[in-house]
């Protein structure tokens, strides 16, 4: 990164991380250009539980956007935002469907959830769920697997806080971990001012049946990737382009037509062709003589 004939840098992970890197690059001594940088970087991604959505469908892929990959890729669903009338039932059946999850070692097929990357980002995990426990109702806390961790792994197991407020830390901050905060909101009104109110704009979701309420969602969720009446991670590379906004990324999506322009030059050309006369080539000249 600090060599001075990199042009460009291209970095995937957190945005404290990407920040630096933009710092130091934008700062470089010895250069005679700037030195670009491509990032991509984390998310705290937001799904919308409208009151008339299909519950069973919701479950299901909430389930596996917070909780697939252990909660650790980028595109995890962190905070779920529910209209009141919806909200009891959803937490209720999301909770249970959560409780009957696998947690053990990958290599077994029936495992559902794998431990953490590194005993460091267990021990991060774990302080944002104590933290979790001061701001909202602890709903489901598994710690780790039954029997005891295999292999010695960092195992953490699903954990879900409902009734949380907006601007507690487990709703701001991204956590990287199989940690779910809920909220209860009256209308579509508040659950857009809420997902769009992080400074994360990468991945976010929506459940809902209403024609009005998909089209505006599409309009005024701020995220780079919004997935509707699906999952939210598994972007597909050449069908779903992937990247955010905000300090969730900069540059173009991964994946989409315009991706690998960023590590080209862009030149343009321009000739003014309409001019009087016409100079021949000295190799035409010669052969005519």
């Amino acid at each position: 990164m600090r060599h001075a004939d990199v042009d460009l840098i291209a970095f995937a992970g957190s945005d404290h991380v990407g920040l630096r890197i933009m710092r130091e690059a934008a700062a470089h001594p010895g250069r005679s250009s700037v030195k670009k940088v491509v990032a991509a970087m984390g998310g705290k991604n937001a799904v919308v539980v409208d009151s008339d959505a299909d519950l069973d469908l919701a479950v299901a892929e909430t389930l596996a956007s917070a909780f697939d990959y252990q909660g650790q890729t980028c595109s995890a669903a962190s905070r779920i935002i529910v209209l009141a009338d919806a909200y009891e039932a959803f937490v209720q059946r999301f909770v249970e469907a959560a409780r009957e999850l696998t947690i053990g070692c990958p290599e077994d097929p029936a495992t559902r959830l794998g431990p953490m990357i590194t005993a460091e980002a267990r021990n991060t995990i774990l302080r944002f769920i104590e933290r979790g426990k001061q701001e909202g109702h602890t709903a489901l806390a598994i710690p780790e697997p039954p029997g005891g961790r295999p292999g010695g792994g960092f195992f953490v197991g699903p954990h879900i806080f409902a009734d949380v407020a907006p601007d507690a830390v487990i709703a701001q901050q991204a956590i990287s971990g199989p940690v779910v905060a809920v909220m209860k909101v009256r209308d579509i009104d508040d659950a857009l001012r809420i997902a769009n109110g992080t400074r994360h704009g990468l991945t976010g979701g929506l459940f809902s049946r209403s024609p009005a309420t998909i089209a505006r969602c599409r309009r005024e969720f701020r995220v780079g990737n919004l997935f509707i009446n699906r999952a939210i991670t598994g972007a597909l590379v050449g069908r779903q382009p992937f990247g955010g906004l905000r300090t969730s990324g900069t540059g173009a999506q991964a994946g989409g037509p315009d991706s690998l322009q960023q590590f080209m030059e862009p030149r343009t050309t321009t000739e003014n062709t309409l001019r009087r006369g016409f100079a021949p080539p000295d190799d035409l000249l010669t052969e005519e003589r």
